[in-house]
C-alpha cells in the first residue's frame, strides 16, 4: 500500500484552470468541468468504493479535481510517494468504467489542456488533437515546469510510465 498524506491544498495552477470556461460542442471542444477545490476525502472514498464495488478501499491515493458531463472524474493519482501533488500523474476514471493515465504530472496536464484536449477525450476516444486554447496556453506558460510538447507526446510518455494502471484498477474491482 502506498503511503499518502492528506494534503488537499489546491495547487494554484488548478485554481486558475477552474476559472476557465470549457466549451464543448458536438464537433469539438473539451468536455471538462474543473472544480475549485479537491473533493473531500470522504467524497473520494465513497466514489471509489462505488466505482469499484470494493467497500474496503479508501480514496487516499486520489485527489479529484474535475469531471466530464457524464460524471467521469479527473484526479491526481498519488503514485509517487514523497513527491508533491504537482508531480503526481493525472488520471481519468469514466462513468462507464473507462480509465487511463492522461499526463505524468500537473505541468504536462496544463499543456494537454492548452492543446485543446481533455481527460475524457484522451481516455474514451484516444483523441490527442483538439482546438488549441490561447488562454490555457498562457496559463500553462505561467505555471508549467515542463517544456511544451504535444498532447500526443505527453500522453504517450505518461502511459509508458504507468503501463499497468488499468490492470491495477481492475484488481481493485469486485
Amino acid at each position: 500500500m502506498i503511503e499518502t498524506t492528506d494534503d488537499r491544498a489546491f495547487p494554484p495552477a488548478l485554481a486558475e484552470v477552474a476559472r476557465v470556461e470549457f466549451e464543448y460542442e458536438e464537433d469539438g471542444g473539451v468536455d471538462f468541468e474543473p472544480y475549485d477545490a479537491f473533493d473531500s476525502a470522504e467524497e473520494t472514498t465513497d466514489w471509489l468504493r462505488n466505482w469499484t464495488g470494493n467497500h474496503e478501499l479508501d480514496g487516499a491515493a486520489y485527489r479529484v479535481f474535475g469531471q466530464d458531463g457524464t460524471g467521469g472524474l479527473a484526479a491526481l493519482w498519488l503514485a509517487r510517494p514523497g513527491l508533491p501533488l504537482a508531480e503526481q500523474p493525472v488520471v481519468f476514471l469514466g462513468s462507464e468504467g473507462e480509465r487511463g493515465v492522461v499526463a505524468g504530472n500537473l505541468s504536462d496536464f496544463l499543456w494537454v489542456l492548452a492543446d485543446g484536449v481533455g481527460p475524457l477525450e484522451i481516455v474514451e476516444f484516444g483523441q490527442y488533437e483538439g482546438r488549441p486554447n490561447a488562454a490555457l496556453a498562457e496559463l500553462a506558460e505561467r505555471h508549467a515546469t515542463t517544456p511544451r510538447r504535444t498532447a500526443d507526446e505527453i500522453v504517450t510518455e505518461a502511459q509508458a510510465q504507468f503501463p499497468t494502471f488499468s490492470e491495477d484498477i481492475d484488481a481493485l474491482c469486485r
